[in-house]
């Protein structure tokens, strides 16, 4: 077998055409292609990137300073923002590099990114800036991170209908090739119209890994005729509101037409033979389902074109290439549009088609009678669209046993599926040795209110928590909620992530208000839910005293795993107290008694982060560890009460059960100690026991039978893999996607990360 020369960096070579990378990491081999695609067209033009973390753009930032040393070689300059919309005026500033004649480029081209709450706080930003224009040799993509499902955020979002409403062109991904083509054809775009353009990015196509064709000269970009206003449709030195206005409408639009049209971006995938009576419109991530549900049912290629369906494939959902839909539209009797969440396709092809001479049926959200079909709730399932499409060509096209018992057998399936139940069910939870399984306790007859953040899962576990609100917007809503309340205080959970990025002007807010309500502002050395990336600006622990101070809050007490840390190092504001951790319940019912708004910082670095930053060497480890001895502990289990810690699991002995603690996942917080139990044993000193290895000895493998080749045949192989974090559920998949690349195959596979599972 010969397998080929692949390496690592291969994802940032320009000289390798042939890679293996995730979406998040073909962001920025987009990026670098740009540069030098610009550099050949004899443009010195340079790159910004600025945005906000969050799912499932969590971990783009991380990437992106893996790839600091490419970047920088290629002048692509990455600035985290603080938050979204500062990262958005950013990228706005990026366009007007070269306006005052004091540019060092031709043009900056620009990306910003945020999920799907981000993308809606920062739409101000993307009114006034799509207004404006993008720069005639920079251009912006702004990729909006959208959650269909709340895996990971406080609700379901599809932010489509925001660019829409700013005259934003969106382009719609399916998978790791297109975020690659379609972000140049992006950047082209916003070049040639004028406007910012968007990307769709989903966990399907942002947290997917695939092997692609990243060629250069992969991509001939047409730039059509179109006959531009005076003075063009480039940003450039005005105030004039309504000229602004006209422009967006009468051209930009226009013109971004007339590039989707120009570049194919919205193509017929089966031509549906000489006579087609059935059409399928779909996009991104859809798309995929819908080819999976054809081959469900039996048709392939060959199969649609001799009995007549026709498959129209969109890039660019809007707008919508009028010219494009007729030519689809054309001859047929049906449509069915596949979309998720709202209907955006749909709407646009009834308002162009209704009236004209060729009307089809159109159905998508609804069907015929009125009924629902494709709903705009949840994510879609690939065997609901199969059966869809299965009773319309039995219906539209005529009969077929083939289809027909397909689509029976489905129905069959689906119908098990929903009377089935699950077996167990695992509620995320806190890591072993989170802060938050201390911090977020409050004493007897007080309540707490959640925020954006781990601490979140609070609302699951017994902790007095209750409610939420938007990522800084916490505590607000006390201030509307007091006055009619009978209850005379709260605290309020605060993460040290949404401080910095936005939660600063709610304590700002409640202390105009005189709220009476105490911060809990838990700071975590980290944004531990994205991934651990540090804070912007280098947040403190006294930076965060010293601010709250100045914005006039009196009373500010620190409670942390470590007061002596701070011994001569570090100054806080006068009258700041300092605590141990195991003052908490303490200091709490003095701050509560407290009239006003009040502060307490919970200063303890993240678990997972302490985890790491050992591995590295960079955080201190401490040595010693601690053991349940099962012969004494009378297994009440008030060690896993006092430390709300999942390492402390039950084991089944001859005298019943007792409780151990899992040394493999076991992060040192030691709060378990914290309960009068004898059966503890602290040992310093001594290292876990490992398993003598057998290698040099023996060899693992001997006596294992050779494994036959599997033939991959037209259906491929695909597999499933779960777990919980940290158990190598990743590294299978990028094991098996990277020695399938080796071959030459082409593999896909997507890291499904939620609260603590994979």
């Amino acid at each position: 077998m010969t397998l080929h020369d692949v390496a690592l960096d291969d994802k940032f070579d320009l000289r390798k055409e042939r890679i293996f990378l995730s979406g998040a990491q073909a962001v920025i081999r987009m990026l670098l292609m740009q540069r030098e695609r610009d550099r050949r067209a004899g443009l010195n033009t340079a790159g910004f990137v600025s945005g906000y973390r969050g799912s499932p753009l969590g971990g783009l930032d991380m990437q992106l300073w893996k790839a600091r040393k490419q970047l920088a070689q290629s002048d692509i300059v990455f600035q985290p923002g603080l938050n979204e919309e500062l990262a958005a005026t950013a990228c706005w500033g990026s366009q007007q590099a070269e306006l005052l004649g004091e540019g060092t480029h031709d043009g900056v081209f620009s990306v910003w990114y945020g999920k799907g709450p981000g993308v809606d706080r920062s739409g101000d930003v993307f009114r006034h800036a799509n207004l404006a224009g993008s720069s005639r040799h920079g251009g912006v993509l702004a990729l909006m991170g959208d959650d269909h499902m709340a895996e990971s955020s406080t609700n379901a979002h599809a932010t489509e209908f925001l660019f829409v409403d700013t005259m934003v062109p969106i382009l719609n991904p399916a998978g790791v090739q297109e975020i690659i083509d379609y972000g140049l054809y992006g950047i082209a775009m916003s070049r040639f119209a004028g406007t910012w353009a968007a990307i769709k990015c989903v966990k399907d196509n942002i947290e997917s890994t695939a092997s692609v064709d990243a060629a250069l000269e992969r991509l001939d970009i047409v730039v059509p005729d179109f006959d531009m206003p005076p003075g063009g449709l480039n940003i450039r030195n005005e105030i004039d509101m309504l000229g602004q206005e006209e422009r967006l409408h009468e051209y930009k639009r226009a013109a971004a037409s007339a590039f989707i049209h120009a570049n194919g971006l919205n193509r017929i995938v089966y031509s549906g033979g000489s006579g087609p009576k059935l059409g399928i419109v779909t996009v991104g991530k859809s798309y995929l389902d819908v080819r999976q549900a054809l081959e469900d049912i039996g048709v392939d290629e060959a199969a649609a074109n001799r009995i007549g369906i026709r498959l129209f494939k969109v890039g660019c959902p809007w707008p919508l290439d009028l010219q494009h839909i007729a030519d689809f539209a054309r001859g047929l009797d049906t449509i069915v549009v596949v979309e998720e969440k709202r209907s955006l396709i749909e709407v646009q092809l009834r308002e162009h088609l209704y009236g004209t001479a060729m009307q089809p049926v159109i159905v998508g959200k609804r069907d015929e009678r009125g009924d629902g079909l494709f709903p705009a709730k949840g994510a879609l399932d690939p065997n609901d669209i199969a059966i869809a499409l299965g009773e319309r060509i039995l219906r539209t096209i005529g009969p077929s046993d083939q289809i027909a018992a397909r689509v029976a057998k489905l129905r069959q399936f689906q119908a098990m599926l929903a009377e089935t139940t699950d077996i167990a069910s695992r509620t995320p939870f806190f890591c072993s040795g989170c802060p938050h399984n201390s911090s977020t306790k409050v004493p007897d007859g007080s309540l707490a209110a959640a925020g954006i953040g781990c601490h979140f899962m609070a609302l699951w576990m017994d902790r007095n928590t209750v409610g939420f609100t938007a990522m800084g917007g916490e505590g607000a809503q006390w201030v509307g909620q007091a006055p009619f309340s009978k209850r005379d205080h709260i605290f309020q959970n605060l993460g040290d992530g949404t401080y910095n990025h936005s939660g600063a002007l709610a304590i700002r807010f409640a202390l105009s208000t005189d709220a009476n309500i105490t911060y809990k502002i838990l700071y975590n050395d980290a944004v531990a839910m994205t991934g651990g990336q540090p804070h912007e600006g280098g947040l403190t622990v006294d930076m965060i005293a010293r601010q709250v101070r100045a914005e006039g809050v009196g009373r500010i007490a620190i409670v942390t795993d470590e007061p002596a840390k701070y011994t001569g190092k570090v100054e806080f504001p006068a009258g700041a107290t300092i605590h141990h951790r195991d003052d908490l319940d303490l200091v709490q019912r003095e701050l509560r008694a407290v009239r006003g708004t009040s502060v307490l910082i919970y200063d303890q670095t993240c678990a997972a982060e302490k985890r790491r930053r050992r591995k590295r060497g960079t955080f201190p480890d401490p040595d010693k560890r601690v053991f349940i001895n099962e012969l004494v502990c009378e297994g009440c289990g008030d060690c896993g009460v006092q430390s709300n810690c999942v390492s402390i699991q039950p084991v089944e002995t001859e005298f019943g059960r007792k409780r151990k603690i899992d040394q493999s996942s076991c992060n040192k917080d030691f709060s378990c100690i914290n309960g009068f139990c004898p059966s503890f044993v602290t040992v310093h000193g001594a290292k876990i026991r490992k398993a003598e290895g057998m290698a040099g000895t023996t060899d693992p493998l001997d006596g294992v039978p050779t494994p036959a080749e599997f033939p991959l045949g037209d259906q491929g192989w695909a597999a499933i893999i779960d777990g919980v974090g940290g158990t190598g559920v990743v590294t299978i998949g990028a094991v098996l996607g990277m020695a399938a690349h080796l071959e030459d195959k082409g593999c896909g596979m997507i890291d499904m990360a939620g609260l603590a599972q994979k």
